[in-house]
């Protein structure tokens, strides 16, 4: 159980550094992805480059967790973070993203890393 709850946490935080990287260097491909487009005659650049911030900040942060404080920090952290993709999937609803984007994608994902947290916790 203890490699099952250490690689998913280090897959989830290695794909938030994969999509931050996404989102600051393949803007407007990443936001499609996401499941709301960016609004090409917008100017969006500032907010895809704080999304992209954010994502990349939450997978040093609990690549750093892991590494030096340990399993239980990553639980606390995993829970805590498990907020954003279910507002995701808020937003992708409130702004005319398909319900396949945001239960597939965003939900799916918060599933994930509750499950990793509650992984974690045990071990």
């Amino acid at each position: 159980m203890t490699v099952a709850a250490y690689t998913l946490a280090i897959v989830l935080n290695l794909l938030c550094l994969l999509i931050g990287y996404r989102f600051l260097f393949q803007p407007a491909p990443a936001a499609a992805g996401y499941g709301v487009p960016a609004n090409p005659s917008g100017d969006t650049g500032a907010y895809l480059t704080i999304k992209g911030l954010r994502d990349g900040t939450f997978g040093i942060v609990g690549l750093a967790l892991l590494a030096f404080v340990g399993a239980r920090a990553e639980a606390w952290f995993m829970l805590c973070v498990a907020l954003v993709p279910l507002v995701d999937t808020r937003i992708v609803l409130r702004h005319g993203g398909t319900k396949a984007a945001a239960f597939g994608i965003h939900f799916a994902t918060a599933v994930l890393v509750l499950i990793s947290a509650a992984l974690l916790f045990i071990v």
